[in-house]
């Protein structure tokens, strides 16, 4: 296989837009994502910072034992394996060659609602017999600038569940540090 890729010329750039117009396909009017759910108004995003933050303070958030997390920078890769897990597996997901099959986008949730969304995601996932999942965390700062809130939990989320066999950060075409690849155990296999 080539490395070299085709970069189109003028000629069929004007043809595949030809092409598009004829097939009734017209350009986005926005360039965000929908995620299907409501929009938050500003009085909820107040209400949502302030809820992160007060149970942040109670310790009541999370998977672990006690709500706390080891904090992750903004561009810091994440990367877990399970001991056992083939180095050539590790490599493949690590360079986005094995494909992911469902993704969960976690941004404008809060904390809790992020887990929630996240367990029942994993959950589903594994039930339907995934391989390899995108989890997108992003990484905005939480709300006292410490640290990337959501990205730091999903760290150790998916460290805790059971049929995470690995993740690591996604190539930078697929959300680079904002995003991990998610490697599960399938049932009956993978030990």
């Amino acid at each position: 296989m080539s490395r070299h890729r085709h970069h189109p010329d003028d000629d069929d750039i004007d043809a595949f837009r030809q092409a598009l117009r004829e097939a009734g396909v017209r350009p986005l009017e926005t360039n965000r994502a929908d995620p299907g759910r409501r929009r938050h108004s500003d009085a909820s995003a107040a209400a949502r910072r302030a809820a992160a933050s007060a149970a942040s303070d109670e310790h009541a958030t999370g998977r672990t034992s006690d709500g706390r997390v080891e904090p992750v920078s903004p561009s810091e890769p994440l990367d877990f394996a399970l001991p056992d897990l083939p180095w050539r597996t590790r490599s493949q997901l690590k360079r986005g060659r094995i494909a992911w099959e469902v993704g969960l986008d976690l941004h404008g949730y809060t904390l809790e609602e992020a887990r929630r969304e996240l367990e029942a995601f994993l959950r589903d996932a594994a039930a339907e017999g995934r391989r390899c999942v995108l989890v997108v965390h992003g990484k905005a700062w939480g709300t006292t600038g410490d640290y990337p809130v959501i990205k730091s939990h999903v760290n150790a989320w998916l460290r805790e569940w059971p049929a995470v066999l690995a993740f690591c950060s996604a190539t930078e075409s697929e959300g680079g540090t904002g995003a991990v690849y998610v490697l599960l155990r399938r049932r009956g296999r993978d030990g």
